[in-house]
């Protein structure tokens, strides 16, 4: 999915819900049978109210086998679905040279996924080698967690933030085409810094709902300056997959993200 494309379903949507799917056992509803039946039930219950999903890897590479066999039924879900979501795979892979290039290879080629989270700390190294053709990088740029102010927010000598330094980087290293940046919700100011200075890159905001970012505020401060609603891909996870611990927990599922998905579309400026 490109661009253009990115953008125009974001525009007939009204919205940017991407929904991170994070299963852990520990919090599944009662009766669940395992990671396959949880995770597939999630998409089905959602399918028709997402622009985007984003299975984190960590969550199945956990469980061994098991694990993997059902990441690969997950994605083969997620790819066959009639509604074409744009995938994300959550797998913040941070290598360089022949091993960047194989993960590129596997997870963006084999597996199909439209785009995969990076992390940036080895330098253009570790970015380059996923720059595909009509494929996308979602390089980290400021975080939501309360870690992120170790290193992120050192100032450095030119007065820059590391953070800063990072996303003035990628600009040089890609463009709004094939590169995303991840920004956390629970840090709206310095969301709207980075809309100045990425004015057409498209933004992949965690930190909704359970970690107390605001969807108002992502909205005023984080979109696309000359089109209302636009260059932001919002995620939410737990709010969604564990709606319900009871035996409606689809039905908790498709509520939570289509109510999410309205609060976003009425956050839009006019």
């Amino acid at each position: 999915m490109n661009y253009q494309e990115l953008s125009q379903r974001i525009e007939q949507s009204g919205h940017g819900l991407c929904i991170g799917i994070d299963p852990d056992p520990a919090q599944f509803p009662e009766g669940v049978g395992g990671l396959r039946e949880f995770c597939l039930g999630i998409i089905d219950s959602t399918a028709d109210v997402a622009v985007a999903y984003k299975p984190n890897f960590a969550f199945f590479e956990a469980l061994g086998r098991p694990g993997w066999d059902a990441l690969d039924a997950v994605t083969e879900h997620l790819r066959s679905l009639p509604q074409k979501p744009f995938l994300i795979a959550d797998a913040k892979r941070g290598d360089i040279g022949n091993t960047a290039a194989r993960y590129a290879e596997g997870i963006l080629e084999v597996m199909g996924y439209d785009a995969i989270t990076v992390a940036p700390y080895m330098g253009r190294d570790s970015v380059e080698p996923f720059l595909r053709p009509n494929k996308w990088v979602i390089g980290l740029g400021l975080t939501s967690n309360p870690g992120a102010s170790d290193l992120q927010q050192l100032k450095l000598e030119d007065g820059r933030h590391l953070y800063e330094a990072v996303v003035d980087a990628y600009r040089e290293w890609g463009s709004p085409d094939n590169l995303m940046i991840v920004a956390g919700a629970t840090r709206p100011e310095a969301l709207g810094a980075l809309r100045e200075r990425m004015p057409e890159t498209f933004f992949l905001v965690p930190g909704i709902g359970a970690q107390g970012g605001s969807v108002a505020d992502v909205m005023r401060h984080g979109a696309f300056r000359d089109r209302p609603g636009l260059g932001l891909l919002i995620n939410a996870s737990r709010t969604i997959l564990y709606a319900s611990k009871g035996s409606d927990w689809r039905q908790a599922a498709r509520k939570a993200a289509t109510d999410l998905a309205a609060e976003i579309r009425a956050a839009r400026r006019p």
